[in-house]
């Protein structure tokens, strides 16, 4: 099959451009309000976009209380979403107003950041954090457009149980990643396979 996106004529139950560009990193951003609440919200529109220095994004259809939080206090935090923190990830994502903290809300603890405000999520096995950059909205006709929000990582914590023979085991972590629809999958697994030199 063949459709065009001006038009999304596909015949299918549900749009499959999340299905086909997927599995996608769960950027589970934390941020603190200008009045000092807390805001946790998992974004399967997430990555790391630059090297040296190391930037990420993130980006979800209109404004959100993240968004609005990193652009007006300047950081934010990216914690590693996992196998064992499904739930408490999902139920982050619930649309509440911004005077409620997620944290609490998801029975989760905050960690201090070193280098941010903005707390990482204690059990999570690593976080970015970040310093704003910019927010880049891409033009669109859609009345919720995206924007994506991008942040210079300036500090990393990884728990020392995930270290082994001086490299991150990110199979043992078993972060999770979003699918089409309601699907979600799990590294389990890997292999490993040389560029050419």
């Amino acid at each position: 099959m063949f459709y065009d996106t001006a038009t999304n004529a596909h015949g299918l139950r549900h749009d499959p451009m999340k299905a086909i560009v997927a599995p996608r990193p769960i950027g589970w951003i934390s941020t603190v309000s200008r009045d000092g609440v807390l805001n946790l919200a998992p974004y399967s529109f997430f990555n790391l976009v630059s090297e040296h220095p190391p930037y990420v994004m993130f980006a979800s259809a209109g404004r959100k209380d993240s968004q609005r939080n990193a652009e007006e206090t300047g950081e934010f935090v990216c914690s590693l979403a996992t196998y064992d923190l499904r739930t408490e990830m999902s139920t982050t994502s619930a649309p509440v107003g911004p005077e409620e903290d997620e944290f609490a809300l998801a029975g989760l603890e905050a960690a201090p950041s070193r280098l941010v405000k903005p707390p990482r999520v204690a059990a999570s096995p690593t976080a970015l954090e970040c310093r704003y950059w910019r927010t880049v909205t891409p033009p669109s006709h859609a009345k919720e457009p995206h924007s994506m929000v991008i942040g210079e990582v300036v500090g990393v914590f990884i728990d020392d149980r995930f270290l082994r023979d001086g490299m991150l085991d990110t199979v043992a972590m078993r972060p999770i990643a979003r699918m089409g629809y309601m699907d979600y999958a799990v590294v389990e697994g890997k292999f490993e396979l040389r560029r050419p030199r």
